[in-house]
């Protein structure tokens, strides 16, 4: 009886499959990502819109999306847990993406140009309230150099561009149907 058991239990499990289609990111065909089922997504639509969601499926160059709804609600205590209060499910066509914002590991340029314009403005200042306040102390080479960090940092968060990836000339993406290659 216990073998039955166990053998009916056994060929009774399902198990779930790999999934068959999925996208590629390449830059300059280097393939940078990988997004299939279960996968969270970020990127901006040829239309404008703003989609971050997690992948349910593809099939026949379509996405298949699902966006959840959390927010903050006060709970009897008067205290606030995060909670999700519903779910939108999209689909898209892959060639309808414009842009894929990725996170990954990588340099932030954008924060870096940022922390340089900053570090910059302050030194400019404080080199203008030791130039006020005491000449004799007063150093223009530290006023230069807070100049040129400054105008770094505005040059560098300026080039970064913070609309991720665009498909185009650099990025590009593919699409596999997996499951129409002969085995």
């Amino acid at each position: 009886m216990n073998r039955f058991l166990f053998i009916f239990l056994f060929f009774s499990y399902s198990s779930v499959a790999q999934s068959t289609d999925f996208i590629l990111l390449q830059k300059r065909n280097r393939t940078i990502a990988t997004y299939y089922a279960g996968n969270h997504i970020t990127f901006t639509t040829t239309t404008g819109a703003s989609i971050d969601a997690d992948i349910t499926q593809i099939k026949n160059d379509t996405i298949y999306l699902q966006q959840y709804i959390v927010q903050q609600v006060p709970t009897t205590l008067g205290v606030y847990i995060l909670d999700t209060m519903g779910s939108y499910r999209y689909q898209y066509l892959y060639n309808q993406i414009k842009s894929i914002t990725t996170t990954n590991r990588n340099f932030d340029f954008s924060a870096s140009g940022a922390s340089l314009l900053g570090g910059g403005a302050i030194l400019m200042i404080a080199s203008g309230v030791v130039y006020l306040a005491d000449r004799n102390s007063f150093s223009p080479v530290l006023l230069a150099a807070g100049a040129g960090l400054a105008a770094a940092g505005y040059l560098i968060s300026k080039g970064s561009s913070g609309n991720g990836m665009v498909i185009g000339k650099k990025y590009k993406l593919v699409y596999v149907d997996a499951s129409n290659i002969k085995r």
